[in-house]
């Protein structure tokens, strides 16, 4: 009887263990489970390469904190860097006609100078170098390297960049657009809308919705356009003979 109860009370014993093993058990599963959630959303919002920033932003939410926002053309590409003229001044101020932009190396969130072409023309949301870091140069290669002060640097962690063709640009104008996304798929922007938002005379609203034009009705009205300007002796004629 007694080796009966001390049986039992192994069983007990072992199926208490077991009970509380798989509490145990399912608590580090959920936790577990918790984490990867977490890491998965900080992960959208990191950069896809080993610079590891956090996305800042579109060019709507980003532009107006830098130190210079300028319509620029590229004009050379050197080592990790860019020389841009300017053809326009959208918010700060700058003297120079020709900047240099400074872009990717080692470990700095910036795009690719490659990514820039000569003749390619952008609007850049810029940050000028006040100090360059002690490793920041090297002199065995001088032109791959943090930059130098008082030039400008472009960093790739928001929409810092659009491209222009024309009068207009298209990259990550407003914030719908997705995150990690230089060349969503949209209507191009107006070049003054872009002036007119950085000058706070309208909203982000108005570049999403300009964003968001039926291309189809974009171009029914510049062939309209375009179809009215050849009428116009004809319509001149038509006017004079009421």
């Amino acid at each position: 009887m007694k080796a009966l109860i001390l049986a039992e009370s192994g069983k007990y014993r072992v199926a208490k263990f077991l009970s509380d093993m798989t509490r145990r058990s399912l608590r580090y599963l959920i936790v577990l489970t918790l984490c990867c959630l977490s890491n998965a959303s900080d992960a959208s919002d990191a950069a896809p390469d080993e610079c590891s920033c956090l996305w800042q932003g579109s060019f709507s939410d980003v532009a107006a904190t830098r130190d210079l926002t300028v319509l620029g053309t590229v004009i050379q590409v050197k080592g990790n860097a860019v020389d841009l003229r300017v053809e326009r001044t959208l918010l700060g101020e700058t003297w120079q006609e020709t900047m240099r932009v400074w872009m990717k190396t080692a470990h700095y969130c910036r795009p690719n100078a490659d990514n820039f072409p000569i003749d390619s023309r952008w609007v850049m949301a810029l940050d000028q170098i006040t100090v360059v870091p002690d490793n920041g140069f090297n002199p065995s290669t001088p032109n791959i390297s943090y930059g130098r002060q008082y030039d400008y640097t472009l960093s790739s962690c928001g929409g810092y960049f659009l491209q222009v063709t024309g009068d207009a640009v298209i990259g990550n104008l407003v914030p719908a657009m997705p995150r990690w996304e230089y060349a969503p798929k949209m209507t191009a922007v107006l070049i003054d809308l872009i002036s007119a938002y950085l000058a706070g005379q309208i909203g982000a609203d108005v570049l999403t919705e300009a964003s968001r034009a039926d291309p189809k009705a974009r171009e029914l009205m510049l062939d309209t356009r375009s179809f009215l300007r050849g009428q116009d002796q004809w319509l001149e004629q038509e006017d004079g003979g009421d």
